[in-house]
């Protein structure tokens, strides 16, 4: 009996992993590019610049403080390109402004990902409101990893 092609039962062929720069989303970004590698699917890497609530209190610490997000967003760039020329993997990288859970799933929505893998939310305060991995699984759009 055959049955329709329903997308991602074949494996991810598009997994979009979310980086800040922190410990734990580079976990998660060095896991998604190795199974993006071994599945030969394309590995979407989605930075988001979050406005700061320190920036609001203090305007001149606006511009500094996304100066300091576009450097990281272009280190992590750099690093992109790097790891896809060594290893030959299809990589893109995407950097927006706005809430994380909302652009990432966005972005997810825009590429058609298979799977979304996020690092573990290494803040306290995520335990009383949840953290974006949480979100995004009570999303149910897609399997979602969260990386330790």
């Amino acid at each position: 009996m055959a049955t329709a092609f329903e997308r991602g039962t074949d494996g991810p062929r598009v997994i979009v992993v979310a980086v800040d720069g922190s410990t734990t989303s580079m976990r998660a970004a060095f896991y998604a590019a190795g199974l993006a590698r071994r599945q030969s699917a394309e590995l979407v890497v989605v930075f988001v610049v979050e406005g700061s609530t320190m920036a609001n209190l203090v305007p001149s610490a606006g511009p500094a403080v996304d100066q300091a997000q576009h450097e990281v967003a272009a280190e992590l760039r750099q690093q992109i390109k790097d790891g896809t020329t060594r290893t030959g993997a299809r990589a893109r990288f995407l950097e927006t402004k706005g809430d994380p859970y909302q652009e990432i799933s966005k972005a997810a929505k825009a590429v058609m990902a298979d799977a979304v893998i996020v690092g573990a939310s290494m803040s306290a305060g995520h335990r009383l409101v949840g953290s974006l991995g949480v979100r995004l699984v009570r999303a149910g759009l897609w399997p979602v990893t969260v990386v330790p």
